[in-house]
């Protein structure tokens, strides 16, 4: 039944076509409407989705869900959509994630709600195009669509500072997507083709790949973020509402991450040979460097800001040490690991980082500070709300049982294969990740209570503790039973080594 459905496009047009509907309810007089109408779209789409996971063949590698219909015949152009292991449950996620964010927003958002709810549709629809695009162009429209509905959020229900925070964001994304254009056309002239698995079988001499490699790191850095480009994301983090910080943090930080994997990776595999050592050390330097700078912040969002560069500094490196592992050895045997662990730790990077980002909403719309130093003691007035907050917090510290734990330990024992520094290294992170986690969940929930505007505080509301309920379940189950999800990937995964390796020139 559902196999006779164009899923994909339902997935991509139900929240773009509802956040348009939402619209049509006008003022705020109607913002009950805009509410019910954007939480009806995102359980639909959310709906929608499961069968993607549920009807997933484990047992192949081939694009699965697959639509395609002609767009602009004179340059080759086709609207082909198709999901794999890896982009599978990114769309999942975000179907999940945008749920969350109607919710969190229901009482929050006082003006002009009907607009900031179906930013967030629109946007979600136009993610899920960025994962499920098989034409290069395609792919290249939806991922410039959806700076602008992030652009909007930030810039009208963002902070003191939003007008800087969205300029920085959209010139930093923006320029870098520039590169990532000229280097489509580019192989589009040597290819005669925009569709995406064609231009994995493109013959490319080593600098051809080289150049195109880089045109694409500065595209996809930008997006991760990877140091030395990552000062937009505080920013921006800092001046988003609670629901464009979460999506920012779990969902489109992935689109730079899920853009090594399906350009970089298979296009320029000799590149990305010669190059893995620069890409392990910028993701090293995330992992420390940013970690320490994690560690000094006063202000909760920046610092749940840059722990998310320095975690996502450990999908980039899952993906580049699988080739000095090759390198090494002279065998891709535990080179899945790295690109695996890498992939869980992007799911779970969603997860843990919206529901930190979420807990402290919850402290903000109570007392409208992030400041560390303006709470102390909360556990003792918001008992259930601070042990949410601490699960979280664990997870992102990377305590065994959670979702925090598995990615990462997948890619330091992929890491070990490769050398034992890196590995070393790598590992520094479990423990700077405790300490400015642990560091801020002391001074925020433990000790007596600090002042009034603590004392005060109310525990969660009904509609707060379904969300973070619901997170806390997906974070304790990918924690402690990953099987699904591996056996999702393994295929994909296994299949893009297996071109790697037959590609190297």
């Amino acid at each position: 039944m559902f196999f006779e459905l164009p899923l994909l496009s339902l997935l991509i047009w139900t929240p773009i076509l509802g956040g348009v509907l939402v619209l049509l309810t006008g003022s705020d007089k109607n913002a009950l409407e805009a509410k019910v109408i954007s939480l009806l779209v995102s359980v639909v789409t959310f709906a929608l989705s499961l069968p993607l996971f549920g009807l997933f063949d484990t047992a192949t590698a081939t694009m699965q869900f697959t639509e395609q219909h002609r767009w602009i015949e004179s340059f080759n152009v086709n609207y082909t959509l198709g999901v794999d292991g890896i982009s599978m449950p990114l769309i999942v996620l975000t179907t999940f994630t945008t749920v969350l964010v109607i919710m969190a927003g229901w009482e929050v958002i006082q003006y002009k709600v009907a607009q900031y709810m179906a930013a967030f549709l629109i946007m979600e629809g136009l993610m899920i195009g960025v994962f499920s695009a098989l034409d290069a162009m395609l792919f290249y429209v939806f991922w410039e669509a959806m700076l602008i509905p992030m652009f909007i959020v930030i810039g009208v229900w963002g902070g003191p500072r939003r007008v800087y925070a969205t300029i920085k964001f959209f010139l930093y994304t923006f320029l870098g997507s520039v590169f990532m254009l000229v280097a489509l056309i580019y192989m589009y002239f040597q290819g005669d083709t925009f569709s995406i698995l064609q231009l994995h079988t493109l013959k490319l001499n080593l600098t051809e790949q080289i150049l195109i490699f880089l045109a694409f790191l500065i595209a996809f850095a930008v997006k991760v973020p990877m140091w030395p480009v990552h000062t937009w994301l505080p920013d921006a983090h800092v001046e988003a509402p609670t629901g464009g910080s979460v999506i920012l943090a779990a969902i489109m930080l992935k689109l730079g991450a899920y853009g090594f994997l399906r350009f970089s990776l298979p296009i320029t595999p000799d590149a990305s040979s010669v190059l893995d050592i620069m890409m392990i050390v910028l993701s090293l330097i995330a992992v420390i460097y940013i970690g320490f700078v994690a560690l000094v912040q006063q202000d909760m969002k920046k610092l749940i800001a840059y722990s998310s560069i320095s975690h996502m500094g450990f999908v980039t490196l899952g993906f580049f040490i699988v080739f000095m592992i090759y390198e090494n050895t002279g065998s891709w045997n535990g080179a899945a690991l790295g690109i695996e662990g890498a992939i869980v730790q992007m799911i779970s990077h969603g997860f843990i980082s919206g529901a930190m980002f979420l807990t402290v909403g919850v402290l903000y719309d109570r007392m409208h500070s992030r400041e560390i130093g303006a709470y102390g003691g909360v556990i003792n007035t918001m008992p259930v709300f601070a042990g949410f907050a601490v699960l979280f917090a664990m997870s992102n510290a990377g305590l065994p049982g959670t979702s925090g734990f598995v990615g990462e330990f997948m890619v330091i024992l992929s890491a070990f294969k490769a050398n034992f520094w890196i590995a070393f290294l790598a590992a520094t992170t479990l423990i700077l990740g405790a300490a400015y986690t642990l560091w801020m969940v002391k001074r925020v929930f433990f000790g007596d209570i600090a002042n009034d505007n603590v004392a005060d505080l109310k525990d969660l509301t009904t509609r707060e503790f379904t969300i973070l309920a619901i997170l806390a379940v997906a974070v304790l189950g990918l924690g402690v039973y990953p099987a699904p999800l591996l056996e999702v990937m393994g295929p994909t995964v296994d299949n893009l080594l297996q071109h790697i390796a037959q590609s190297k020139l």
